[in-house]
């Protein structure tokens, strides 16, 4: 099966030896994302929630360039800082998704992540079109 690279610089551009996201066949796998505003390069930290928002909307990039929307996004990791935050990150990821058909997902508690950031979430996405 080939593989397809897509990147686009409406979100962060890597910073190390990988894509935004790879298509094989119907499934697009997405990077894991973090915080950064793709036209500055500055990290968006203010609140957790603003975090969120930051990383769902390079999600969002990544989706578009791949003709996809976040009702194609089949499974989302999700890696935070700090438990305690899980319900204003909850309240911001969910807003995202309709519940009926939300996709599947983990969130793990980690001890730190890239650039010290609060939250990264990674995707998988399917291709139905």
């Amino acid at each position: 099966m080939s593989k397809k690279i897509v990147n686009t610089d409406k979100a962060p551009a890597p910073v190390g030896a990988y894509n935004q996201s790879i298509t094989t066949g119907n499934h697009v796998f997405i990077s894991g994302q973090i915080a950064l505003d793709p036209a500055t390069g500055e990290l968006i930290l203010d609140t957790i929630e603003e975090e969120t928002r930051q990383v769902m909307s390079n999600l969002g990039a990544i989706l578009e360039a791949n003709d996809l929307g976040y009702e194609d996004i089949i499974s989302c990791s999700v890696f935070v800082k700090d438990m305690g935050a899980y319900g204003r990150i909850n309240e911001v990821y969910a807003s995202y998704f309709d519940e009926a058909t939300a996709p599947t997902r983990a969130l793990v508690e980690v001890a730190r992540l890239p650039k010290d950031v609060n939250i990264e979430i990674s995707a998988i996405a399917f291709k139905n079109k």
